[in-house]
C-alpha cells in the first residue's frame, strides 16, 4: 500500500515531485482551497497534507477535522501563523532542507 499525499499551494520548491519520486501518490491543489476541494482530493484517506502557501494555513484545521490520522507539513519560506502551530506536525523552510530529503523523511 503506497502513501498518499495532498500538496496544497504552488510547488516552486518541488516537494510534490520529490514525494512522487519517493513513491508517494500525490494530488495537487492550488488557488483558494475549500473544504469541498479537500474532500474531493481525498483528504479523508490521505496520510500527508503538505502546505506550501502559508496564506492557506486555515486549511490545516479543516484537513485535521476531516482526518484524525493526517500528518500535516508546511514546506514554505514564510512563517506559519501562531494559531496553526498546535495542529501542525512539522514546518520546514525549503532554503534549509532540500525537497528530496524532506520527502525521504516523511515516508520513513
Amino acid at each position: 500500500m503506497s502513501t498518499t499525499a495532498i500538496v496544497a499551494g504552488p510547488d516552486d520548491d518541488g516537494i510534490g515531485a520529490a514525494l512522487e519520486a519517493a513513491g508517494v501518490d500525490v494530488t495537487r491543489l492550488d488557488g483558494v482551497i475549500t473544504r469541498p476541494q479537500l474532500e474531493e482530493a481525498g483528504i479523508v484517506a490521505a496520510e500527508l497534507y503538505v502546505l506550501t502557501d502559508v496564506g492557506q494555513a486555515t486549511t490545516i484545521p479543516i484537513a485535521c477535522d476531516l482526518n484524525d490520522e493526517l500528518r500535516t507539513v508546511v514546506y514554505a519560506r514564510d512563517t506559519i501563523p501562531e494559531f496553526i502551530k498546535g495542529q501542525l506536525d512539522i514546518a520546514i523552510d525549503p532554503q534549509l532542507m532540500d525537497a528530496s530529503v524532506v520527502a525521504d523523511e516523511l515516508i520513513d
